[in-house]
């Protein structure tokens, strides 16, 4: 038999002006604060309840729209119904003074107070070793994983609905530090630093002072020290596929990105690797979140290319003025079908691609061409070279202007027989004139290609006016790309996908279309220069 505690009225406290004021309607106070508490087994037998720490709270009181517990230990938590189930962690039978205020409007609040007494029999020192290394550690979200971020049903456990992809997500979201560390009392502790933004989910995007119909990355205050508890956990979860612990974080902390909860279930844990899953959603309508931390991003965005290719099998060094050599280059002619597929403007001859002074120069020209307004080159090494992974490095220097869209590409060489996007395509580099010093690292393959394709981006200045080195290193667990040497996006390999086979390279400008936008109506020339590619296994 469960013994229920109901709580009376002990505080009153009224905040504010009493004046009467429009703009916020009627100030009042809640009144009639009841709650009730329900320690979970607690009979003649257990007085302090069955070991497992949880106690179910209700509270109810006229003209309240909120209420806020203090559960006694330095966590807190905001019930907007009123009811909710904390679980208490520290070791034995403790007293813990809970508070509980009710809200009304104009930020009036009634307060109740009320010791209760718990037994928790939970001890997970495993798990308190690997959050905190035994004294401090810091996580942060493994974009380079599958299904870092998921969603699903609360029945399947498992991201049924939306796995996220490496790096697919906004960047604020990759640059978060979550910090666990035991104080000197030995509890345990919780900072988050998320550089000034939080990634919100779009049914939360008002808690952040935003709106619209999609998730954002919004300015948000999440500094200052919460504490956390450990506990054993509430959720309804296999044993299989859990390790049967929870953490709830204190003052509303949460794990990168907004869902508006506290607790996560720890699916799994090591000491570089943490699984958690949370409930949250409408009312009526809730989902489970799935998260992927880590301590060890490895080669991650914003990291420096430790390559592990060093042997040069192949070079183009661009040292024999003329055309491109026939022995290497493709000359592509044309404007292909729906120009290439993207609507482009240009028509590519055999005229616009010449090798000077140790570069190739691609020259973009807005002139009569074969019934179009602009002419171009495109060129490529199908059947001449390929290679399967490795590292490719392309230095070049961009061309620039409303509308230009230069590319440093590969696709998979059996291009001509399976078609695209069946063979894969990698865009080492792309550009636009549009949107100056921008650069794009993408991937195409069935399923994500055109406008869905898997796309990353960097800014570095002055791409027109200096040669930058374009980097893909291209293995069969990951495709990560660089920029003279600096990593902005990762991409987990595997052999589902077509980037198992040997590539060819492409080199061309394009004008317009699909990526290329809008064009400058007092566009004359510019030139794509490539000083050097060069291929190491």
């Amino acid at each position: 038999m469960r013994q229920t505690y109901i709580l009376f009225l002990a505080v009153f406290f009224i905040i504010g002006c009493q004046d009467d004021d429009a703009q916020f309607g009627d100030l009042i106070a809640p009144t009639n604060l009841q709650i009730s508490v329900e320690i979970e087994g607690e009979s003649e037998e257990q007085p302090f309840g069955d070991g497992s720490g949880r106690v179910h709270f209700t509270a109810s009181a006229n003209n309240a729209i909120s209420y806020k517990f203090d559960f006694g230990d330095n966590i807190t938590r905001v019930a907007p119904g009123g009811s909710t189930t904390y679980t208490y962690t520290t070791v034995g039978v403790n007293d813990y003074l809970v508070t509980v205020t009710a809200s009304g409007t104009g930020g009036i609040t009634t307060t109740q107070t009320k010791t209760i007494s718990v037994l928790s029999e939970f001890e997970d020192p495993a798990t308190l070793a690997f959050l905190t290394g035994g004294e401090s550690r810091t996580w942060s979200i493994a974009a380079n994983e599958t299904g870092h971020l998921g969603v699903g049903p609360l029945d399947t456990y498992g991201p049924d609905f939306f796995a996220a992809a490496p790096n697919q997500l906004a960047p604020c979201f990759y640059d978060d530090e979550i910090t666990f560390a035991l104080d000197a009392n030995g509890s345990l502790t919780f900072t988050h630093n998320n550089m000034g933004e939080t990634f919100f989910n779009v049914e939360f995007l008002s808690v952040g002072g935003g709106g619209g119909d999609s998730d954002a990355c919004l300015p948000f205050d999440t500094e200052g020290t919460r504490f956390v508890s450990l506990g054993a956990s509430s959720f309804d979860t296999p044993d299989e596929l859990t390790t049967g612990t929870q953490f709830t974080i204190a003052n509303e902390g949460f794990m990168s990105y907004y869902i508006n909860t506290s607790t996560y279930e720890i699916l799994e844990i090591t000491e570089d690797f943490i699984h958690i899953r949370a409930i949250s959603g409408s009312t009526g309508n809730p989902l489970a979140w799935y998260f992927k931390f880590t301590t060890d991003a490895g080669e991650g965005p914003g990291s420096e290319l430790q390559s592990q290719f060093e042997d040069l099998i192949w070079a183009e060094e661009f040292d024999v003025d003329g055309s491109p050599n026939p022995d290497v280059w493709n000359i592509e002619i044309g404007n292909g079908v729906n120009g290439w597929g993207n609507f482009e403007l240009q028509y590519y001859t055999d005229q616009n691609a010449v090798v000077s002074d140790g570069t190739l120069k691609i020259n973009l020209i807005a002139e009569s061409t074969n019934g179009f307004n602009y002419s171009s080159a495109r060129i490529n090494t199908l059947d001449k070279f390929d290679f399967q992974y490795g590292r490719i490095d392309i230095r070049a220097k961009l061309p620039e202007g409303g509308g230009t869209w230069p590319a440093l590409w590969m696709m998979g060489s059996n291009f001509p027989t399976a078609g695209w996007p069946f063979c894969g395509e990698i865009d080492v580099m792309e550009h636009r004139g549009n949107q100056q010093d921008v650069i794009h690292g993408s991937l195409h393959f069935p399923g994500n290609s055109g406008g869905e394709a898997i796309s990353r981006t960097v800014e570095i200045p002055g791409v027109s006016d200096n040669f930058n080195i374009y980097t893909v290193e291209w293995t069969a667990e990951q495709i990560i790309f660089a920029v003279n040497n600096e990593i902005y996006h990762v991409f987990q390999n595997n052999p589902s996908l077509p980037y198992n086979d040997p590539f060819f390279i492409l080199l061309n400008v394009a004008m317009g279309g699909t990526f290329g936008g809008d064009v400058d109506p007092d566009f004359v020339q510019s030139t794509m220069e490539v000083d050097y590619i060069r291929v190491y296994q």
